[in-house]
């Protein structure tokens, strides 16, 4: 497949209230394949240009493009990524980084500056993000291209299902169950716990023993059991697999915590009266990193390419997916449409078991969050 991506981004006071959006369109055609926006809190205007590329590049890897035409009228993000400009600006070094890794899915790529007036659909999108968080009524029709009906089922069909009908593929779903691991000293203490190769305590392996027992009962049989390459997801993840029936543990390294930085070891109120106004622009965008860390939309890159990874490598299988708080708030928001609050609204246990089944047209039913009866 051959397609267009438009991408954009902008603040409104540069740092300020930011969002992005992004266009795919069919390359023949014109014809709108998918759009994606997002508000990202308090950043700056190129940051949220590199997020609506990112934004857009996942997007067209999702529709399984190999050929991708990239359009914005950002000079910066055009020029960086064509490798005409150097990266001078740390912060958006990471951005670029994974905007290049995505780059890399697809057999050709090309960049084009075009001027604003060319772009307006991904522009309008972008500002819809921003005024939809300002609470700002926004319009329900953006400006794009009306598809015919073929195409408008066709991209019907990729879209997240907005009604109660039932999921449009007559195939079978993939069933994930997501298990965050058993509890370990950091746990206990509520420490950040990144990146640090923490085993399970005595309780946490009782606990993992316990949501092996859940996952077990469950009615369908386990065809595969992935997880986070640290040694608490491991453990975990060994005795799931051998109360199941002794399916082989594979590891998945984009399943692996967000990397806390300075903040590893830490509690919230440590960490708060150190570094005060680096917690709260953290708490504000999942666009910010810790000091020497990285962000929540770095995370939530890693787990969309493990989960597509797992989609893809066992359809219509039930898998058990064994991660930690953050990959699994990550997908359970994707999963549910939410936005970035529900990141701290959603409370996962230490062994809490959550489900949802994945349909190969794109349909998606979230089953269960957060289930610890196991545990009690």
């Amino acid at each position: 497949m051959h397609v267009v991506v438009e991408a954009d981004g902008g603040s409104r006071g540069n740092p300020g209230p930011a969002g992005y959006g992004a266009v795919v369109r069919e390359a023949a055609t014109g014809e709108v394949l998918l759009e994606r926006y997002a508000s990202l809190g308090v950043t700056t205007n190129n940051v949220a240009e590199y997020s609506g590329l990112i934004a857009a590049l996942q997007a067209a890897a999702e529709l399984n493009a190999t050929r991708v035409d990239v359009r914005m009228d950002s000079k910066l993000v055009i020029e960086q990524m064509a490798g005409r400009w150097q990266i001078k600006n740390p912060g958006l070094r990471p951005l670029a980084a994974e905007a290049a890794q995505l780059v890399g899915r697809f057999a050709e790529v090309t960049y084009e500056w075009i001027p604003r007036e060319q772009n307006r659909a991904a522009d309008a999108l972008a500002n819809r993000a921003m005024d939809e968080a300002a609470g700002k009524k926004v319009p329900d029709v953006l400006p794009s291209p009306s598809p015919s009906p073929e195409k408008a089922e066709k991209r019907e069909s990729r879209a997240t299902p907005r009604s109660w009908a039932p999921p449009a593929s007559t195939e079978e779903a993939t069933r994930l169950i997501l298990v965050r691991h058993g509890e370990t000293a950091y746990t206990k203490q509520g420490r950040y716990s990144g990146r640090g190769d923490i085993p399970l305590s005595d309780e946490g392996e009782a606990q993992a023993m316990a949501a092996a027992g859940r996952v077990a009962g469950l009615a369908r049989e386990v065809g595969a059991v992935v997880t986070s390459p640290l040694t608490r997801c491991v453990r975990t993840a060994e005795l799931i697999a051998a109360e199941v029936g002794g399916v082989e543990v594979t590891v998945l390294d984009d399943l692996i915590e967000c990397d806390f930085g300075d903040w590893e070891g830490l509690t919230f109120a440590e960490v708060k009266e150190r570094w005060p106004g680096e917690m709260d622009a953290w708490l504000d965008s999942t666009a910010v990193a810790p000091p020497g860390g990285e962000s929540f939309g770095t995370v939530a890159a890693r787990a969309r390419r493990a989960l597509g990874a797992v989609l893809t490598a066992y359809p219509g299988m039930t898998v058990v997916l064994v991660s930690h708080v953050s990959p699994l708030k990550l997908i359970l928001r994707d999963a549910l449409d939410a936005g970035d609050g529900f990141l701290h609204r959603l409370f996962l246990d230490a062994a809490g078991v959550s489900m949802m089944d994945v349909w190969p047209d794109g349909n998606i039913a979230v089953r269960s969050v957060n289930e610890t009866a196991h545990l009690r």
